[in-house]
């Protein structure tokens, strides 16, 4: 089953999965700020794009760049802001 999922007025978009090793979706965040919510430990790969994140229990703002990734542990927040259209495929694990 394909699940659609918009956040933040359209402006983050994802398709989601479920493969054997868990779900996850792939989607596109438009520009501007956003601040997301874990309820699982999440595995986030910038596949095109490129935005800059602030996680968890960090003071400065990591600049991602495509064909890298980040985690989040369950239970928190991370706040990411972007300047172009960034693709991605969160894992939750």
């Amino acid at each position: 089953m394909i699940t659609e999922n918009q956040y933040f007025d359209g402006n983050v978009k994802s398709l989601g999965y479920e493969s054997t090793e868990g779900k996850s979706t792939v989607g596109v965040i438009n520009p501007g700020a956003y601040t997301f919510g874990t309820a699982q430990k999440e595995i986030m790969h910038v596949i095109e794009g490129e935005l800059t994140a602030l996680l968890p229990g960090s003071l400065d703002w990591q600049h991602i760049k495509a064909g890298s990734n980040f985690e989040v542990p369950a239970n928190s927040s991370f706040k990411v802001k972007t300047t172009v259209q960034t693709a991605y495929l969160c894992q939750y694990r």
